[in-house]
């Protein structure tokens, strides 16, 4: 865990690396719970014996899903102190090159790409790299931009 004392501090390390954070694992529950609250039952996430069958031998985890552990995932690699929110301002490129198997744990690393101030506070845009520990190459690969917030904004 990276801690940053200023947005300031977060500003001069654009350019460098965080983590790799601790594993985060991706059971069939969580994967159930995801297709119950976005409505996509697709057999490949939910049905472990048809998924037997299926290209990974297992369930799989949506994509969307995995996306949606990155703010949990960054969490783990670094805070800014003095940030009264942050917010999700969203993506500027998403892609999931590997598949993450229902019953493996994934992990975060970023690159701080951009540090920007906007009213009220910055903008950073991060290079996320989410791996899973049965797969041989990155399972998410996303640019998120956020809004970590310090003063007044309207």
């Amino acid at each position: 865990m990276r801690i940053f004392a200023t947005t300031e501090d977060l500003a001069a390390a654009v350019g460098e690396s965080l983590g790799p954070g601790d594993w985060f694992p991706v059971d069939q529950t969580r994967v159930d719970g995801f297709a119950a609250a976005t409505d996509d039952h697709q057999w490949i996430h939910l049905d472990p014996q048809r998924a037997a069958d299926g290209p990974y031998g297992v369930t799989i985890a949506h994509g969307l899903l995995t996306l949606s552990l990155i703010p949990a995932l960054m969490r783990r690699l670094y805070q800014v102190e003095g940030v009264r929110t942050a917010v999700n301002y969203g993506l500027n490129k998403v892609r999931f090159p590997a598949p993450v198997r229902t019953g493996s744990a994934v992990r975060a690393e970023a690159v701080i790409a951009a540090v920007d101030p906007v009213d009220g506070g910055v903008q950073v845009v991060m290079a996320v790299t989410v791996t899973a520990d049965t797969a041989g190459k990155p399972v998410c690969v996303a640019e998120t931009v956020s809004r970590l917030l310090t003063g007044a904004s309207r």
